[in-house]
């Protein structure tokens, strides 16, 4: 039987150093955040929820996506990755989490995840060169600590930090790429690297 895994896409923030959201940009003609749901579903995420705050109102149609609007958004990411996960329906053990600027991701990360989950990890993390990126699977047991870490702009990087034991590292250097947009400079050298 195959484990039930949520997909959870942060597209929440309004994008200030890009100067629009980044939910919005293209790459190939098609927004990153669709690209984002395409991502989790193609690596085997169901339901996949998407967080989104800034910009929310432009978002076009997310075919295979529930959308999820977070009027606090400009809490920071922590506040939009605590409101998808409880978003997510209680029979949902885990979420693959990702963020919408990095296009780069690959499907097999995310089922690399995935596995890692269902071989016993409470938190997956894939690595490149050694250094934590995304995919990050977050096991339902870990989301109540998230509380005390996913605050303002952190996430639940401060919580892998601070407690190793729950956390396998998952090698991923040969799939995709964790660079991330933050500039309208980054997209053509994301496109020329990836």
């Amino acid at each position: 039987m195959t484990t039930v895994i949520a997909g959870l896409l942060l597209a929440a923030g309004a994008g200030r150093r890009y100067g629009r959201p980044k939910a919005l940009v293209e790459l190939a003609g098609e927004p990153l955040v669709r690209r984002g749901v395409r991502l989790l579903r193609d690596g085997g995420c169901i339901p996949v929820h998407v967080v989104l705050g800034a910009g929310a109102d432009e978002v076009p149609e997310l075919p295979g996506a529930v959308p999820i609007r977070h009027d606090s958004w400009t809490e920071g990411l922590g506040s939009s990755l605590r409101r998808g996960l409880a978003s997510l329906p209680a029979e949902v053990p885990a979420a693959v989490v990702v963020l919408v600027d990095q296009p780069l991701l690959h499907p097999v990360a995310v089922r690399r995840v995935r596995a890692a989950y269902t071989g016993g990890a409470l938190v997956a993390v894939a690595t490149y060169a050694g250094r934590p990126g995304h995919p990050v699977l977050l096991g339902r047991a870990v989301w109540p600590l998230l509380d005390g870490y996913a605050i303002g702009d952190r996430g639940a990087r401060d919580l892998l930090r601070d407690r190793p034991d729950l956390v396998v590292g998952v090698p991923c250097d040969d799939v995709g790429s964790p660079l991330d947009v933050d500039t309208p400079a980054d997209l053509p050298r994301l496109v020329s690297d990836g």
